[in-house]
């Protein structure tokens, strides 16, 4: 399955192994998911290690670590759609931390609709009861 119809297509291919590639990026990490402040939308999940969080609370701004690229990433550095933090939470268990975000760019995810704009957040498409995908909040177009 190509990078597009992966991001773009009606098929469901969850990624099961994720987690697994990420026990094995060779670096400590947690959860670390970014959330709209004032809408309570999910925009991203990813992932933080140290460096990333200290990263965040020096620069204000959702920091994550790539585990696929494994280097830091300051989401918005390289599109300019930066995360402004407002607020950094930890759950009960502190192996996880939401980041509480106000969006200063055009959107948070990486991929882009048809105007090529980035999309508000990475959770454009819902599943549904067939198993396959549909677009939803005008993410298509």
């Amino acid at each position: 399955m190509t990078h597009e119809e992966l991001e773009e297509g009606k098929v469901l291919n969850l990624d099961f192994a994720k987690l697994r590639k990420v026990a094995n990026c060779g670096s400590d990490v947690l959860p670390a998911l970014a959330q709209d402040a004032s809408t309570g939308e999910v925009l991203i999940v990813g992932y933080a290690n140290e460096l990333a969080l200290q990263t965040a609370l020096e620069c204000g701004m959702a920091t994550f670590w790539s585990t696929s690229r494994n280097e830091l990433w300051i989401k918005g550095k390289t599109s300019g759609d930066y995360l402004k933090i407002e607020g950094i939470y930890v759950n009960c268990e502190q192996n996880s931390i939401l980041y509480k975000v106000t969006p200063a760019g055009k959107g948070a995810c990486h991929t882009k609709n048809q105007e090529g704009i980035a999309r508000a957040g990475c959770y454009y498409r819902r599943i549904k009861k067939d198993g396959s995908l549909e677009f939803v909040n005008g993410a298509q177009t």
